[in-house]
């Protein structure tokens, strides 16, 4: 990511593309150079001395240009359209994490993939990350696929049992995302 060569006509710079393999989490990046550069930055998780990128990582980064994602066999590069139909086959929610993802994301915040009761990401402040755990948990819903009030409890339970705050992110049909944070709520 940190060579750039210029376009000759217009004067803009490219960035040069990760190149990547597609696996069943997402893509694996075995470039040291390119493995810091995202590592650092709050992306993958290092399996047997390879960057593994989960599927809406790749997507995100795919999308900003930085990525270059191609099968082993044929050695095919793949569009957004091509990578998200895979990646659907594996995980039928791989969109609705991808939107939160990236809009987290854009807003300047490191996300790292969740654990445990439904929990979709784990939210570090701005400039905590590496430094502190994460501050939210994130559980991703979609508009039209209900969560009953009991499973709901459960969650906010475990999440105050970790000293964290649950923010709910509700993706509507078209693809906006709103949030709520959950809290007990006690009566004297």
């Amino acid at each position: 990511m940190k060579e750039k060569t210029q376009i000759e006509a217009r004067g803009k710079v490219k960035v040069k593309k990760i190149k990547t393999i597609l696996c069943e989490q997402g893509a694996t990046v075995s470039s040291k150079a390119n493995f810091e550069e995202l590592t650092s930055r709050g992306y993958g998780t290092v399996e047997d001395k390879k960057l593994v990128l989960n599927a809406y990582e790749t997507l995100f980064l795919l999308s900003k240009g930085l990525l270059e994602v191609s099968k082993r066999k044929p050695k095919k590069a793949l569009n957004f359209r091509e990578l998200l139909s895979l990646y659907r086959l594996a995980d039928e929610n791989v969109w609705v994490k991808y939107l939160i993802y990236r809009d987290l994301r854009s807003r300047g915040y490191v996300v790292r993939e969740g654990f445990g009761l439904k929990i979709t990401f784990r939210l570090y402040e701005r400039g905590e990350y590496s430094k502190a755990t994460a501050t939210y948990l994130i559980l991703g819903i979609q508009e039209g696929k209900p969560i009953s009030v009991k499973e709901l409890a459960s969650v906010l339970k475990h999440v105050q049992s970790l000293k964290k705050k649950l923010v709910l992110a509700v993706v509507n049909r078209r693809g906006e995302i709103v949030y709520y944070t959950l809290s007990k709520l006690t009566m004297k």
